[in-house]
């Protein structure tokens, strides 16, 4: 019973060993490529298995996955290994296959004003060490930064320069000029954001401190000011022959795309009742006064009309020259009755006569 027993475990240990290197031991029609560099492993064999797996096909695409994950771990342990920091660490080669980019390849980033002035004249930068010797302390010491050489901050005693106020204070004055600095790196910095990005400067709007400025820079400078009050310039005073800023009018205002739903369905129905309607809504003021408007320009057309016909047929003419049409008191001639010249009469029913009755005038056929 006992050697039994003994033959029966030995034969279990052995379908273990065996269950263990079939796990491990995967054999394949097509061999899979590798691409150790990006553990990428490709698989050519066509998945017959998969067609008619049916209600079985979720095992079957994880006992694929797990066998070819188990030659690419084959792969990985004949690749040649290192100790780093007491883990066994394998050596990967380089990629050979191209993967795509999550995003874009990142641009150069644009040169400052100053790297591209020093780019035109040649000047390359220095490279300078970090640690200078400073004579106060007699030791090295970091340039620029906490604890850095010569720091005149740790100063106890400043002296007074001749030209200065003797009741100024000095240490208040460094601090405050050291703040100036920091801002105007500050404002350098962004700048050169700005102009990278190719964004319009806050300053632009307003006059340079260059002395020469345009009409249009005052133009502008004159309207950010005059609308830099509490009431944005709104009871402002203007100048005389001052026109009106451009873009001051009222802006249009929109409806949220999206919270009151209530307003919106109100308004489109609104619209609706409005297309539909066999009546068009008209607005009675409106329109009355856009017909006077049109009566208006067409009698100030004809006054214009009839005074320019009034001018070319009344204009001055010679001495001596007779007018016709006049009247009798200036002293022309009429034709028709009372031995004048006349032109204004209406034509007679027997034809077209010049004249009225005929007190001695001359008829014409």
């Amino acid at each position: 019973m006992e050697g039994q027993n003994v033959e029966e475990l030995l034969a279990k240990a052995e379908r273990d060993e065996a269950e263990k290197l079939q796990r491990i031991t995967v054999h394949k029609e097509l061999e899979l490529e590798f691409d150790l560099g990006n553990l990428l492993a490709l698989d050519r064999n066509p998945p017959t298995g998969l067609r008619h797996a049916g209600p079985t096909q979720e095992a079957e695409l994880r006992a694929l996955a797990r066998d070819n994950t188990q030659l690419l771990i084959n792969q990985l342990w004949q690749l040649p290994t290192e100790r780093v920091e007491e883990a066994l660490v394998a050596r990967l080669p380089e990629p050979t296959t191209r993967l795509p980019r999550e995003k874009p390849v990142p641009r150069p980033r644009p040169l400052t004003r100053w790297q591209q002035f020093a780019r035109l004249k040649g000047i390359r930068p220095k490279k300078k060490t970090n640690l200078v010797w400073d004579e106060v302390s007699g030791q090295w010491r970091r340039r620029w930064g906490y604890q850095r050489a010569r720091d005149d901050t740790k100063e106890w005693l400043i002296e007074v320069p001749g030209n200065a106020d003797p009741m100024e204070d000095q240490f208040a004055k460094r601090i405050q000029a050291k703040k100036e600095r920091v801002a105007k790196n500050e404002l350098n910095r962004l700048r050169n954001l700005a102009r990278a990005h190719k964004i319009q400067l806050p300053s632009a709007t307003g006059m340079h401190p260059t002395g020469h400025q345009s009409k249009e820079e005052l133009g502008r400078a004159m309207q950010v000011a005059r609308v830099s009050t509490a009431s944005v310039g709104r009871f402002q005073e203007r100048l005389p022959k001052e026109k009106a800023p451009r873009g001051s009018g009222k802006k249009r205002k929109f409806q949220p795309l999206f919270g009151d739903f209530a307003a919106e369905k109100k308004s489109q129905l609104e619209m609706l009742r409005v297309m539909n309607s066999k009546k068009p809504q008209m607005d009675v003021t409106r329109a009355t006064n856009k017909q006077m408007r049109e009566e208006d320009q067409e009698e100030a057309a004809k006054r214009r009309k009839m005074s320019q016909k009034g001018k070319r047929k009344g204009g001055r003419q010679g001495p001596g020259s007779k007018r016709k049409g006049g009247p009798p008191s200036q002293g022309g001639k009429r034709k028709g009755g009372l031995g004048g010249k006349m032109n204004s009469a209406p034509p007679a029913l027997g034809g077209r006569r010049k004249g009225g009755q005929h007190h001695g005038g001359k008829r014409r056929k």
